[in-house]
């Protein structure tokens, strides 16, 4: 056994990322399926942003933090992915210490970004359909980003904290992860240290995370749906809650999938195995999104249609 670095703390150099299995099999189709959720998704998120900035009638908050959620989608899958993909093909499964850090790193900062846009985009909601006559100043451009910003920043901080505590443990004894990229709880139970204060740590600070902006978002939706049921016309209801729809659809895929990732009971784990759900919440979700916004959305159709008919008209 070689002796424990100073520098990392660690014997292990490399990790090895067991995925789904060692057949032929499970290596082929895991590869064409990520191959051809990370180009659907790839082409949806780039499609959406490129459809926002080329219309004007987009610019606006929604759509600009919808920007946003496309981007830390497409930043998401790329995290992942493209180095599953390398793994089921070379059938090389190592991944360097430093490797697997910066993995783990940039997979939590993406997804803790996107929980945090995601109640962003419901308090967005909420000023436009709860206080119509003050959104222009509560919902102003350097407030937008501002907002957006710190969604960043507590991303950023969360990553640090959860990264700086996963890899200072002791890895001196088996280096395998059961997974297809290098996840918190598989590399801490890795670990010949005492654990007990880097569960802690990590689990309350998704906690925390997870209950605060999902509590921001059930709040904005209760005053949406007190303030939509007052409308007296059925149209002017219609047209209020189809804003907030897409949105909806896109909280339940997120919260609903990390909750079952990390909060499910243990007599659920064998129905979803944690490789399913982490392939739903990394790569899954991220390829649905720009669907649901687009093909739910009246305002990005209508977009689509007057990009359409202006390029056919060049021509």
């Amino acid at each position: 056994m070689e002796p424990v670095r100073k520098a990392n703390h660690t014997g292990v150099k490399e990790f090895i990322l067991l995925g789904f299995g060692r057949g032929p099999w499970f290596q082929i189709v895991p590869f064409v399926v990520f191959l051809v959720i990370y180009i659907i998704t790839m082409l949806g998120n780039t499609i959406l942003v490129l459809i926002i900035r080329a219309d004007s009638h987009l610019h606006t908050p929604m759509y600009f933090f919808l920007k946003n959620l496309s981007f830390l989608d497409f930043c998401c899958s790329s995290s992942v992915a493209p180095r599953a993909m390398v793994s089921f093909l070379a059938g090389s499964k190592a991944i360097s210490y430093s490797g697997c850090a910066t993995q783990f790193f940039f997979i939590t900062v993406f997804l803790t970004t996107e929980a945090f846009l995601l109640a962003v985009m419901a308090y967005d909601r909420y000023s436009a359909i709860c206080n119509p006559l003050l959104y222009p100043v509560t919902m102003s451009k350097w407030v937008c980003i501002q907002l957006v910003a710190g969604s960043y920043i507590c991303g950023c901080v969360n990553s640090m904290v959860q990264t700086g505590f996963t890899f200072t443990l002791n890895h001196c004894g088996s280096n395998e992860i059961d997974n297809f990229f290098c996840d918190g709880p598989p590399l801490i139970s890795l670990s010949s240290s005492d654990t007990y204060v880097n569960y802690l740590v990590m689990f309350t600070f998704r906690g925390l995370i997870i209950a605060s902006t999902a509590l921001i978002v059930l709040i904005s939706y209760i005053y949406i749906i007190s303030t939509i049921l007052r409308i007296r016309s059925a149209e002017g209801r219609h047209k209020a809650f189809s804003t907030c729809t897409s949105h909806m659809m896109v909280v339940t895929l997120f919260y609903g999938s990390t909750a079952l990732m990390y909060a499910q009971p243990r007599r659920l784990a064998s129905l979803f195995p944690r490789k399913v759900m982490s392939v739903f919440y990394t790569l899954f979700v991220p390829m649905l999104n720009p669907f649901i916004y687009s093909l739910r959305n009246k305002e990005v159709k209508d977009s689509l249609r007057r990009i359409v008919g202006k390029k056919c008209l060049k021509k």
